[in-house]
């Protein structure tokens, strides 16, 4: 049968083909603005969360209050305490936060750092870092932690202790369990890990500046076969961007971590996920109390974990400063690091770590396996070694068993059997300290 066309029909044959060809040009000209659009808001997108994500970083509690007042109520504990005693057990003073004067009554020497309202006073002004607290009337009413209590030093461009922000640095002199058994109640505490609240005050006593033990609340494993302490060295949270694995003994990526420490070590409001604590064998503690299915309301957490990601993401490792190493053995050490020493082969640079599941077994590394078997995997990362020049205090190794780089290189030398020359040795050194 053939079709006929009448001169109408025709005309709305045409008309149609004339709009699909200006459709399809319209489409092809918005491409080229489309791209640039998205790319703009890629930009501005990347932009918002690091801002934002440094204000979480900085001063959001996550909800931590209903654990450090309401439970331990550390705050009433707060109000007794000097500025000198703060100082003393590793809090830093963000200068900035600070007013003219006051700044300058620190540097001269004229505020009266044995008056516990000063204490009172600088948390009122936001300044005491990673410690965010309530003030009523001159007195501490509610307190609750942040990020940046263990991962922010100052420069001490005021007084020690009392400069500007320096995010993601291992806060090597914080005493954290010294602080925590400040508390007037530790009972929650006791409560937990099943024993008395001398024995508590014990373990927190036992981690020493710099230290702090993140599986305790999990496994309940408070001391080392030799009888030291279970916590390890606090880590910097710089020079994550490409590090796929958080911790030392891997468990997970910088998101991942964030949940964690958030829901289980600050103990603030929020969700988590994680079956793996359900092993009673491994995490009796964990598994007891159903941490691995965390889900509180408000959930303070999870809608930050986007911006505290990309915040920390952005903090890259700083440049080691020059008067710090020799740069002709640290040359010399760069070419032992690649070659005889072999470093290079899981410190895989610019990481210096391993692409990818960055994990060992104790054996491979020849040390013990305390701390890898508090983990899932029961490994050890390979840490990134950018930065070291910023946390050497307090030793090297998760648990600072190494008190010098020498002692390191010496441990792998003899673990891989380099025959690496003392000379050599000085070398590699240099290059660490340069990195």
């Amino acid at each position: 049968m053939k079709t006929k066309y009448t001169v109408a029909g025709l005309g709305m044959l045409l008309a149609g083909i004339a709009l699909a060809v200006a459709a399809a040009e319209t489409v092809g000209e918005a491409t080229p603005a489309t791209h640039k659009t998205h790319q703009l808001s890629a930009n501005a997108y990347a932009r918002r969360l690091v801002n934002q994500g440094r204000k979480i970083f900085r001063f959001d509690t996550l909800g931590s209050e209903g654990f450090f007042s309401d439970a331990l109520r550390l705050h009433e504990a707060l109000n007794e305490v000097p500025p000198a005693t703060a100082l003393a057990v590793g809090l830093k003073v963000d200068s900035q936060a600070l007013p003219g004067s006051l700044r300058r009554a620190i540097r001269n020497g004229t505020l009266d750092l044995e008056d516990p309202a000063n204490t009172v006073a600088l948390l009122s002004l936001d300044a005491v870092v990673g410690v965010s607290a309530e003030v009523e009337e001159g007195v501490v009413t509610r307190v609750g932690i942040t990020c940046a209590l263990c991962h922010t030093l100052v420069d001490d461009s005021v007084v020690s202790g009392v400069g500007k922000r320096l995010d993601g640095w291992a806060n090597r002199d914080l005493d954290v369990g010294t602080i925590i058994s400040l508390a007037p109640n530790l009972d929650p505490l006791a409560d937990l890990l099943g024993v008395d609240v001398n024995t508590v005050r014990e373990v927190l006593a036992s981690w020493g500046p710099g230290r702090f033990d993140a599986h305790l609340n999990l496994d309940g494993r408070a001391f080392q076969p030799d009888g030291s302490t279970a916590a390890v060295l606090i880590p910097p949270a710089f020079g994550l961007a490409g590090v796929n694995l958080t911790t030392y003994t891997g468990w997970g990526s910088v998101a991942y971590w964030n949940a964690f420490v958030g829901n289980l070590e600050m103990n603030g409001s929020g969700t988590l996920f994680d079956p793996r604590l359900d092993d009673a064998q491994k995490f009796p503690i964990a598994a007891a109390n159903d941490f691995g299915h965390r889900s509180s309301e408000p959930d303070l957490i999870t809608a930050k974990l986007p911006a505290l990601q990309m915040y920390q993401l952005a903090l890259a490792a700083p440049p080691a400063p020059r008067h710090l190493y020799d740069r002709k053995s640290a040359a010399r050490g760069e070419a032992l690091f690649a070659g005889k020493a072999d470093c290079a082969r899981c410190h895989v640079p610019p990481l210096y770590t391993e692409p990818g599941w960055a994990l060992h077994t104790p054996e491979e590394i020849g040390i013990d396996d305390f701390q890898a078997s508090r983990s899932p995997d029961e490994r050890y990362r390979t840490t990134p070694l950018a930065g070291l020049w910023t946390h050497t205090q307090g030793g090297f190794y998760h648990d600072g068993r190494f008190e010098t780089l020498e002692q390191v290189i010496d441990h792998y030398d003899m673990t891989f059997g380099l025959d690496l020359q003392e000379s050599e040795k000085l070398d590699l050194a240099e290059f660490l300290r340069s990195l």
